[in-house]
């Protein structure tokens, strides 16, 4: 008696073209680029792009970047190195001191970097050879190089004048680099206000003009950890030991000696960043310096998918808010809020994509966007009296067709309730801003509707699979809350300016957690098979 087996072949998933990771990451720089560009040509922030929020955006992206790379060796081995921070703490302290002590700043960087390796070197004996929680381990050595560093200064700099428990005597400074000739051609393209030529030239100035020596040495390590782990043979053995540690050891790599390595560097970039900090960001060092960019560079670092392209984005994020918000830019960042309205809008109409209809709204929705923000620019005046309702009611009537569009047989019913309560919280604002009904009414509708509305779509995700169109109805909602405090108000509060950067690393990253893939091997505690 025979039997017949029927396989079904599995469906080949298309392979990607050559190069497709890389033209991703540029076209993302490229669209991030552009749209800061036209938010400064809508609001007239000059502050968004011109050269000087350029150059210091790499002064407090550089200490980030350093410590997300000792993050990337460190859990591209399998090793959780939450102890950045106190490595961090090691290179400011020491590369301060010895950059004072020698009057050569170089040498302070390398005694940083020297010293964070310590630091690195202290963290993997704990967790390779003696197997200690990563996370214990890590918080250890923040608490101790604290408290270690305070320790030294009272010892050192007692008798020093300018100097004491908290702080160190200044320290000499790094030649700068500068592009001759250049920066003077473009300068006057940078004040014609062209959309992106002008954007452009102003961000070629701030790269070419007065860039530290040591922040160029700095950013030469991103593309130097990528070449290293991702094309050689020792950056192939060193990631499949944080994949799978056992499988690497039956292939005769060494395991041991890999992590340890790993770690080592990983501090020696946490020093480096540290140093940065001490000897480029404020010449001094000082106690509480590094103001948790250790645990910063570890959120970059995951922001970036555990990548070195992707965790200098997530730097810059850090940075540029951080720099806008140090220049004074309140009215600058709240600019900003305009452009999150359009990456949640632009995230809720990529929803849609599936339907007809909803492909229909998508147009529509960025057609009307698109008519606003060239209407509010202001060069056609004439004509903003029909265009400006009739653009918004087309933005309105498109994020409807879209939301409908994301709708299928296993929609919940109050998923489309809340549809219908943000439309016509959405309508209600429309009405209000373009016609004569009172302002006062239709404000209460709007907020009321949009809040209403956001909570019953999130009531509509409970026990549900299909969760598409409340999560675009919650994210529309969101939006429309947001440009309505925009147009509320002129600038953000003080103290809401001050944490921008914070709140804007942990919103994008929020929305980029689905799509993270971590090292499988990382955080376990590895033992080699003695049998």
């Amino acid at each position: 008696m025979s039997q017949e087996l029927n396989v079904k072949p599995t469906a080949k998933t298309p392979a990607r073209p050559k190069g497709w990771a890389r033209w991703r990451f540029l076209t993302l720089l490229g669209a991030v680029f552009v749209s800061l560009a036209g938010l400064r040509v809508i609001t007239g922030q000059d502050m968004l792009t011109d050269a000087g929020t350029v150059s210091t955006t790499l002064v407090f992206a550089v200490p980030i970047a350093l410590a997300a790379l000792g993050g990337l060796w460190a859990e591209r081995a399998g090793i959780i190195n939450i102890g950045l921070e106190g490595m961090m703490i090691l290179g400011t302290w020491f590369g301060a001191y010895f950059a004072w002590s020698t009057a050569d700043p170089w040498i302070g960087m390398l005694a940083g970097v020297v010293a964070g390796m310590a630091g690195g070197l202290i963290h993997a004996v704990a967790t390779v050879t003696f197997a200690v929680d990563h996370i214990v381990s890590g918080v250890a050595i923040n608490i101790l190089m604290l408290g270690a560093m305070r320790y030294l200064s009272i010892l050192v700099y007692a008798d020093v004048p300018q100097a004491g428990a908290a702080q160190s005597p200044a320290t000499p400074d790094f030649p700068t680099l500068s592009l001759p000739v250049l920066p003077d051609l473009l300068q006057p393209v940078a004040a014609s206000g062209i959309f992106v030529v002008s954007d452009a030239a102003s961000f070629v100035i701030g790269l070419t003009t007065n860039m530290s020596a040591l922040t160029f040495v700095a950013i030469m390590m991103i593309p130097l950890s990528y070449l290293v782990l991702w094309k050689t043979t020792f950056g192939l053995r060193l990631r499949s030991v944080g994949e799978n540690a056992d499988a690497a050891e039956s292939l005769g790599v060494a395991v041991y000696r890999l992590k340890y390595t790993a770690v080592i560097v990983s501090g020696g970039m946490a020093g480096m960043g540290g140093a940065f900090l001490s000897l480029v960001a404020s010449n001094i060092y000082q106690e509480g310096q590094t103001g948790g960019r250790g645990y910063i560079g570890l959120a970059a670092m995951i922001f970036g998918n555990w990548r070195p392209g992707g965790l200098a984005m997530g730097a810059s994020l850090f940075g540029y808010t951080d720099a806008l918000q140090v220049r004074g830019g309140g009215a600058a960042i709240h600019a900003l809020l305009l452009l999150f309205v359009a990456a949640l809008l632009a995230w809720a109409v990529w929803r849609a994509r599936r339907s007809l209809i909803g492909r229909a709204g998508a147009v529509a929705a960025v057609a009307g966007a698109l008519v606003y923000a060239f209407v509010s620019a202001g060069p056609p005046a004439g004509f903003s009296d029909i265009l400006l309702p009739a653009s918004g009611l087309l933005l309105l009537v498109g994020l409807l067709l879209a939301l409908v569009g994301t709708r299928t047989s296993e929609t919940p019913v109050l998923a489309t309730v809340a549809v219908g309560l943000v439309t016509v919280a959405a309508l209600a604002y429309w009405l209000g801003s373009f016609t004569a009904l009172p302002a006062a009414e239709t404000t209460t509708v709007f907020v009321a509707g949009t809040v209403l509305g956001a909570l019953v779509a999130l009531v509509s995700m409970w026990g549900r699979k299909e969760r598409t169109t409340a999560l675009a109805t919650v994210t529309v909602g969101v939006a429309a809350l947001l440009l309505f405090w925009y147009f509320g108000t002129d600038s953000l509060p003080r103290e809401l300016s001050t944490y921008s950067p914070h709140i804007a690393t942990l919103l994008v990253l929020s929305l980029a957690s689905q799509r993270l893939r971590a090292p499988a091997g990382i955080g376990q505690q590895w033992r080699a098979n003695r049998s």
